[in-house]
């Protein structure tokens, strides 16, 4: 049986399902009442095919004897059957769930061949196994429970989300973790906060957090946590100051593979020095790069004396040039404020967040990733209150240029809507294979920014087949033609284009490629030469 989001697909394409956005009267993020056009919320991501299509990274990061666990993604009319060839000792592949498990004891590359097959056909891909220190090859993908839930995260709420992403079909295009942020722990005033051994404990909405993350891993999905350096979260509720280490074991022995380390009151700390930076470190040095880096570095310590790979995520909004040394103590680092609590001017505040994330595209590389903040469609609430959650007010075009612009930044893919409300138009923006294949590309390549004017911007990345991803942005009110031109590019000759979002050939160009696109819209094409 076919999961929900391609159900969606097909009644789209059949006319079935229409829906049209009609953001007439929206209040601009300037506070600028404007009104805009209506535009028709079409669904450019074709369905899936009946038979299989494996999707997803094509290299993955574990460290010797660390659990490993994988969920081959692969679209296609269930049931499916997948085998593997040259999978290595010590793991097991489950043929009619396509889970993989268990553990590999020696460093080294491993290249499997993964297979799928249906009543409709087969299909098969390469997926290589880098046995090391390095994890996070590729941009992480999941969903964050922030943004929607915030404070009245719970259990219930947790396990609802992986459900919903195996049933909405997201699972199928490689999302993977499953992300409990702030306001797990227990809240100032309700004692005890740790246990007799010293390590946070979960409040009353989490009663068993390992029987939560065993759910999630049933699902072949990956649990994620969150917590801060300092001694409260950004809600008030207990953080990891002074007992890092305890923490750290107690995650992993909960089963977690993701931590979210949110600077908050840190800054506190940092203001007035923290006791345990070595006595030679003077206190302009420690309030400079050194205490910036500093909670981050002893986390990652901990977190590497563990017998479980845990995804570090330095949450610390662009601090002492995080981008510079975020990736010697971590995985990925926010370059910026939070995304949800921006405001822009006259465009939407992921454009903004955009533009300075792609500023730093020479410190993205696999195992180390700016990140922009979490992809805000659906459903998602104000962060401002804490509120409960509304439909987006971007437009379908702003929607689509999102997940572009975050796809060709080599971005975490972190979705933190409502996993509850997805419907038809929201999985059509995460669940394109062929955008998603631009941000999980193994070359690890950041785009580059090739033009940026009030009235567009055009972003170039470098694909490891010698491909190459281009963005053209509309930053206009009105439609407009857009161009690349090969010698920006540094190639020449005939190019063939295909478009990424309909996943369509658009033939043979020479010196450039043009074409329109609408009002805050996105034109990605991927470019290569025979």
């Amino acid at each position: 049986m076919k999961s929900n989001v391609f159900q969606f697909f097909a009644a789209a394409f059949f006319g079935i399902s229409f829906f049209v956005h009609t953001a007439l009267a929206r209040q601009n993020e300037s506070a600028t009442n404007v009104v805009e056009p209506a535009e028709e919320a079409v669904l450019l991501t074709p369905p899936p095919p009946n038979e299989p299509r494996i999707n997803g990274p094509e290299v993955y990061g574990v460290r010797p004897g660390s659990p490993f666990l994988y969920r081959i993604p692969c679209t296609g009319e269930r049931p499916i059957s997948f085998r593997a060839k040259g999978l290595p000792k010590g793991l097991t592949l489950d043929s009619s769930s396509g889970i993989i498990t268990g553990k590999i004891a020696n460093p080294g590359t491993i290249r499997v061949t993964l297979f799928a097959r249906n009543a409709f056909g087969k299909a098969q891909r390469e997926f290589r196994i880098e046995v090391g220190n390095k994890l996070a090859l590729t941009p992480p993908m999941g969903w964050n429970s922030w943004y929607i839930h915030y404070n009245r995260v719970s259990d219930a709420v947790m396990r609802q989300a992986a459900d919903q992403m195996i049933v909405s079909g997201m699972v199928d295009y490689g999302y993977q973790y499953v992300n409990i942020d702030d306001c797990w722990m227990k809240s100032k005033g309700d004692v005890p906060y740790r246990d007799a051994d010293g390590a946070v404990l979960p409040n009353g909405k989490f009663p068993d957090m390992k029987s939560l993350t065993d759910y999630i891993h049933g699902k072949g999905l990956k649990a994620g946590l969150y917590t801060s350096p300092g001694p409260w979260t950004c809600g008030g509720y207990v953080g990891a100051y002074q007992h890092e280490a305890t923490d750290a074991r107690k995650f992993a022995e909960w089963g977690f593979d993701f931590l979210k380390y949110d600077w908050c009151s840190y800054g506190h700390i940092f203001n007035g020095g923290d006791s345990r930076l070595t006595n030679s470190v003077s206190v302009q040095v420690a309030k400079g790069l050194t205490g910036y880096k500093f909670p981050y570095e002893l986390m990652w310590g901990e977190l590497q004396k563990l017998d479980r790979d845990i995804v570090f995520n330095l949450c610390q909004y662009g601090k002492g040039q995080v981008w510079t040394w975020g990736g010697e103590v971590g995985n990925s680092w926010r370059t910026t404020g939070d995304l949800g609590l921006a405001r822009g001017a006259r465009l939407p505040s992921f454009y903004d967040i955009g533009f300075s994330n792609a500023k730093h595209w020479e410190s993205a590389r696999p195992g180390a990733w700016n990140d922009p903040d979490y992809i805000l469609i659906g459903w998602v609430g104000d962060a401002h209150g804490m509120g409960e959650g509304k439909i987006t007010a971007l437009t379908p075009n702003e929607q689509y240029s999102y997940m572009s612009m975050w796809s060709l930044l080599a971005a975490p893919l972190i979705f933190s809507g409502d996993m509850a409300k997805l419907d038809a138009f929201t999985l059509n923006v995460l669940c394109n294979a062929e955008v998603i294949a631009v941000d999980q590309d193994p070359l690890g390549r950041q785009a580059k920014i090739l033009r940026q004017t009030p009235d567009e911007f055009v972003l170039v990345k470098e694909l490891e087949d010698g491909s190459k991803a281009v963005g053209l942005f509309n930053l206009g009110e009105q439609p407009a033609k857009l161009a690349v031109f090969w010698t920006e590019l540094g190639i020449s000759g005939k190019q063939h284009v295909r478009d990424l979002w309909r996943q369509k050939d658009l033939g043979q160009f020479n010196q450039a490629f043009q074409t329109e696109v609408p009002r805050h819209g996105v034109i990605m094409v991927r470019l290569w030469s025979k």
